[in-house]
């Protein structure tokens, strides 16, 4: 199974849309917020599964705050983050994602991707694809791959 993983897009689409046309065999899309009403396109978009979130900019939507499903064995929580002070660190999420007994936490929010594999807990955040801030200011995602005996890969990529 290969997963897409993106956030905050806030209606800037090009990025996504070459992702899409680069990346092939993408079963399932993870956004993780701040699509500002896009919900729809992004979907048709995608053409396989979307989990989606809604962030700080998502006013007036019906999204969720936060979702838990599973991919194979593995639990997985995503949120946007705001309501977890990731802007500041990643340990109140941590210890969130914990009690809820998560394999993998995602969140977005910092426009800033990351990756950190522990023992008991996969913690990531795609960065933004169309607004970055970290240094070289390139779009970025993450794609996940999903091995039949449920083993999980992780890449951080950048949008060209």
């Amino acid at each position: 199974m290969r997963v897409l993983i993106v956030s905050d897009t806030h209606k800037s689409h090009r990025n996504l849309e070459r992702v899409l046309e680069k990346e092939t065999g993408i079963d399932m899309m993870i956004h993780l917020g701040d699509v500002e009403g896009a919900e729809d396109y992004i979907e048709a978009l995608a053409g396989c599964p979307v989990h989606m979130v809604g962030g700080n900019n998502d006013f007036f939507s019906d999204l969720p705050r936060e979702e838990e499903f599973q991919i194979g064995k593995k639990h997985i929580f995503i949120t946007h983050g705001h309501y977890y002070c990731v802007a500041l660190n990643e340990e109140r999420l941590k210890e969130e994602a914990r009690g809820r007994g998560a394999d993998v936490v995602m969140y977005g929010h910092t426009h800033r991707p990351s990756l950190t594999e522990e023992d008991d807990l996969v913690t990531l955040n795609p960065g933004s694809i169309a607004y970055p801030r970290q240094m070289g200011r390139k779009g970025s995602y993450i794609i996940m791959d999903v091995d039949e005996d449920g083993s999980m890969h992780f890449d951080v990529r950048y949008c060209d």
